[in-house]
């Protein structure tokens, strides 16, 4: 794996704590005369999590780099604002974290165990300890080989086997970091899990705070575009990838008669114009049609029995829709209906802490639409009350990515257990 600085693959050993830190607390940051708006949480597990609300690239780095410290570091995986100077952050995360690996991607929000942040940078700091982890950049796929995709997954498979994990332990996972704007997703997912070869995969489709204009991908001191970074990870610590979602099919039905496939926009349903037809069908104002909206109203396709969301990413001016997933011609949406969107995220956090031993840390990608959603409903405090409880961190994404599917309006991840070293496995 190429690292920022430095040669070679690093040596992982076992690190459970930093001298002078409770495991599994936060640090009482005054003491680091660390910025307003920046805190980190080390966990028991040895990874240190950290994040700040800072204006600028150089500031976040700084407050992080003085906030994680010295330790020895793995493996980065970072979550930042669209708005800040990608040069600069790129530059500061090789400069602080030498030697480790660098993953990241812009963010539509950012998620921390002290609630949601609107933007910043939220850090992810593995230590060279209890997991093992490599990584690979999958470059144009706006015109993916899906075979050469394939190889690359596979060769990283070998490296990970060459690094001492055990693929069949069932504490691999797998975590995957895709440019939320080009459309190409489904292809990356569907030939990513091809060759996995049953290591579970989660992950989100980099966002940029609903502009739609640029997301970024970090991968080991480059920045790229129309790419997505792979990342392989076996744990010393029971895991369990999930993926949760609170909507229930309704009776309203809308077949897809006219779409652009490759642009994922649909024209016409039911042979009228799309956002006429959809606005209609949920009783709003063609012309007021927004992301809260479609937030709030999802569509959903029924494949192999279950249902699962295709949020629409915008109203175009011609009056089609454009969508967060793909949609074929021919394709029969449902109009689904939002239940509790707190109860459903806290039964599924509840059945992992149960399943863990007690959760650690969890790691989540979670549709935009989601937080939008919970805030037109006002239960936002309940969502924030679960990330602080349960220790969550990630970030809002345009997709999430879960086995060999790509999703929407759902809140996917991997959750690292208490339980002791060995048991558990990346289930369900």
């Amino acid at each position: 794996m190429p690292h920022c600085a430095g040669t070679g693959r690093p040596t992982y050993s076992c690190h459970r704590g930093e001298p002078g830190v409770k495991s599994g607390t936060r640090r009482a940051v005054g003491k680091r005369n660390v910025a307003e708006g920046t805190q980190v949480r080390t966990h028991l597990c040895g990874i240190t999590t950290a994040w700040t609300d800072a204006a600028t690239a150089d500031m976040a780095i700084a407050e992080i780099g003085e906030a994680i410290g010295p330790r020895p570091v793995a493996q980065i995986v970072a979550f930042f604002s669209a708005d800040y100077d990608v040069e600069i952050l790129n530059r500061g995360l090789c400069a602080r974290f030498p030697g480790a690996g660098i993953a990241g991607c812009t963010m539509s929000g950012g998620i921390s165990p002290a609630g949601g942040l609107d933007r910043g940078l939220v850090v992810i700091a593995f230590p060279r300890a209890g997991f093992r982890i490599v990584s690979t950049l999958l470059d144009a796929i706006d015109h993916l080989d899906v075979e050469r995709t394939a190889s690359s997954v596979r060769a990283l498979r070998r490296s990970l086997d060459g690094a001492g994990a055990d693929p069949a332990s069932g504490r691999c996972f797998a975590v995957s970091l895709i440019d939320g704007l080009t459309n190409a997703e489904e292809t990356v997912v569907s030939a990513i899990a091809w060759a996995l070869d049953g290591i579970p995969l989660v992950g989100g489709s980099a966002g940029d705070d609903l502009t739609f204009r640029e997301t970024v991908l970090l991968h080991d001191g480059r920045i790229h575009q129309r790419a997505a970074v792979l990342l392989l990870v076996e744990s010393d610590f029971p895991v369990q990838i999930f993926k949760s979602d609170n909507f229930e099919p309704t009776g309203t039905k809308f077949v897809v008669t006219a779409s652009d496939d490759e642009q994922r926009t649909v024209h016409e349903l039911n042979a009228e114009p799309a956002a006429r037809e959809y606005a209609m069908a949920v009783g709003l104002d063609p012309e007021r049609l927004s992301p809260m909206s479609f937030a709030a109203y999802p569509l959903a396709v029924k494949v192999g029995g279950e249902y699962f969301c295709r949020s629409i990413r915008r109203m175009n001016a011609d009056g089609s829709l454009s969508f967060f997933c793909a949609i074929d011609e021919g394709v029969v949406l449902t109009l689904a209906r939002p239940r509790d969107i707190v109860a459903a995220t806290e039964a599924e956090l509840a059945r992992l802490d149960a399943a863990l031993g007690g959760i650690d840390l969890v790691i989540g990608f979670e549709c935009v639409l989601r937080r939008l959603d919970a805030e037109s409903r006002q239960v936002r405090h309940g969502i924030v009350d679960l990330y602080r409880r349960y220790d969550i961190v990630g970030f809002d994404t345009y997709g999430e990515q879960y086995r060999s599917m790509h999703l929407n309006q759902t809140f996917t991840g991997i959750a690292i257990g208490r339980g002791e070293p060995g048991r558990g496995g990346a289930g369900p």
